[in-house]
């Protein structure tokens, strides 16, 4: 009972619907912590693509569907997709089936094995937008949250000169937020100071 109470009591973000378990669970345990893994990079990518123009817990209820859609987010098999794939990816109604960013996630691919093989990995490429240090915000109201930054321009600005597509500035914030390049967790979030001592101490 005690557990019960406590969960009750832990203050989270302002945007946050406590209604919805699995929301829930996202924010307490991925969102803003920090991605350096490739795969799982790609993954966050090619779904913050999806969301554009929709809310983020859409895409959150399908993210089994885009899980089995696009191979585990395999990178090297994704970017071999054909125009036959996209087509049985249109009739899938576990994703949203959009032409246009089913075949972005295909050239995103494509691109993103490109980056790997200049910088050695997609992580190394993209932390180096912020100087490889997450940029802790303090936020405190829903209203004071921003949906784009100087960084996220920079590197939106970036990606769509290297040929990728649905990466405009407030997806790519939209990313950051998710993989820990920005700590974005309010001010009274029980996450944010956790993320803090976790990765940033010293």
């Amino acid at each position: 009972m005690e557990e019960e109470q406590s969960d009750i009591d832990i203050c989270r973000c302002p945007w946050l619907d406590t209604s919805k378990p699995d929301y829930v669970k996202y924010h307490d345990e991925e969102w803003g912590e920090p991605v350096y893994d490739d795969q799982k990079l790609f993954e966050f990518l090619t779904l913050e693509s999806a969301q554009a123009g929709l809310s983020w817990y859409t895409i959150l209820k399908r993210r089994q569907g885009y899980l089995d859609a696009f191979a585990n987010f395999d990178i090297n098999i994704v970017s071999k997709y054909d125009q036959v794939k996209v087509e049985e990816l249109m009739l899938n109604s576990a994703i949203i089936r959009n032409r246009g960013k089913i075949n972005a996630a295909i050239n995103n691919a494509k691109l993103f094995i490109e980056i790997q093989q200049e910088f050695g990995s997609f992580s190394d490429y993209m932390w180096g937008f912020v100087g490889n240090k997450t940029i802790v915000n303090e936020y405190n109201e829903l209203s004071d949250y921003a949906s784009t930054s100087p960084e996220s321009d920079a590197w939106s600005k970036d990606l769509k000169k290297r040929g990728f597509k649905f990466v405009g500035t407030t997806i790519c914030y939209a990313h950051m937020q998710a993989c820990g390049i920005v700590n974005d967790h309010s001010l009274g979030c029980y996450k944010r100071k956790q993320i803090i001592d976790k990765y940033q101490q010293g």
